[in-house]
């Protein structure tokens, strides 16, 4: 699915020569390479503030505790997601609500999202899946109008634009990962917490650090969540190359778009209303019941196809309330069974994009 070990060859020297520098100056937690790194993202973001953070579901945690919400409040969020999202809100006691997403998007569907606010609701969480923004212009007028925060996880979605605006920078808060497979990936844990909000980017800065502004005095309850100098040191030398990245995932995705356009079993990605798309993944609708059975078929040929998710969160085990009517989630309900994802990653070439197509091809007879 991805191909980090290629990716790596083409910037070894660089990368090489920074952990050893890391390694020369043993400044491993908060050393230049961190300080560095937050200003050089600030400015590719156009964001007041980055705070750099161990990993990007600690950034979706420490945004929300930022807040100052209490036990029970509650946070909206979409059903169709990976786990992380909902999972801080459970572990901080607050009460996670489930929606649906918009089908051809995947984001989540704000007519849905409007009617489960309650007096209880304190946030949203858009999660800006697999890739591209969610109808952030509707969400913003919601929470003005409802005066609620809201929290980007941005953690698939780097580097993508919605009106001008970089993916993260729009709410309250914006969250990222850079867990190696993202788009822009370290080669460990790591996250950040964007803000232009002054007073917000202060508790943030505390929280991560044991809730300490000041050495060994601690204001508030906070958590040990630190990106690593190794970390940002890696993360500096493949910031630059970020809008290449997305470019050639750009490419590999219209390549595979084309090549699947006379597939009517098949439903390529949508782009939504006002924002680019990266390509985290590219994920296919497979609409005639043989999603299994094509990924069975391209596992058989070495072929990588992942399923995103197979399980809804309001059905999972650690998640599951009872409280859900399955009828409110009609386009979740679908995607849980279609959807398909295939390799995507910088360093797709023609020959397996040709080899990757081919066998879709041949699955539908074409």
């Amino acid at each position: 699915m991805v191909d980090l070990q290629s990716q790596y060859q083409k910037i070894k020297d660089d990368v090489d020569a920074a952990i050893l520098n890391v390694l020369d100056s043993a400044a491993f937690v908060n050393g230049p390479e961190v300080k560095q790194f937050e200003t050089e993202l600030q400015e590719y973001l156009n964001v007041k503030h980055v705070i750099p953070c161990g990993n990007g579901t600690d950034a979706l945690q420490i945004a929300l505790m930022a807040l100052g919400l209490e036990p029970g409040d509650e946070v909206i969020t979409a059903d169709f997601t990976f786990a992380a999202t909902v999972e801080v809100i459970d572990l901080l006691k607050l009460s996670s609500i489930l929606v649906d997403v918009d089908y051809d998007t995947f984001t989540v569907d704000t007519d849905k999202l409007k009617a489960a606010i309650t007096p209880k609701t304190k946030a949203i969480i858009p999660v800006h899946l697999f890739g591209q923004c969610s109808n952030m212009d509707e969400i913003m007028a919601i929470a003005k109008e409802h005066n609620l925060y809201v929290i980007e996880d941005t953690a698939q979605a780097i580097g993508a634009d919605y009106k001008g605006k970089k993916a993260g920078t729009i709410g309250d808060i914006g969250c990222t990962s850079f867990f190696p497979s993202k788009n822009l990936g370290c080669y460990g844990d790591g996250g950040a917490i964007f803000t232009n909000d002054d007073d917000i980017a202060h508790r943030l800065r505390g929280i991560v650090n044991h809730g300490m502004y000041k050495r060994y005095y601690h204001d508030e309850v906070g958590v040990n969540s630190r990106l690593d100098s190794v970390q940002a040191a890696v993360l500096r030398r493949k910031l630059p190359l970020l809008n290449d990245y997305n470019a050639a995932r750009n490419a590999a995705a219209a390549a595979y778009t084309e090549a699947f356009e006379d597939i009517d079993e098949l439903l390529t990605p949508v782009k939504g209303d006002d924002t680019t798309h990266v390509f985290h993944q590219y994920t296919l609708r497979v609409t005639n019941g043989k999603r299994n059975e094509l990924q069975a078929f391209l596992t058989g040929k070495d072929i990588p196809a992942m399923i995103y998710y197979p399980v809804p969160l309001r059905k999972q085990k650690a998640y599951d309330n009872g409280h859900y009517n399955d009828a409110d989630f009609p386009n979740t309900n679908k995607l849980v069974e279609e959807v398909m994802s295939l390799p995507m990653h910088t360093e797709l070439d023609d020959e397996q994009l040709t080899y990757i197509t081919s066998a879709v091809r041949e699955f539908f007879g074409k």
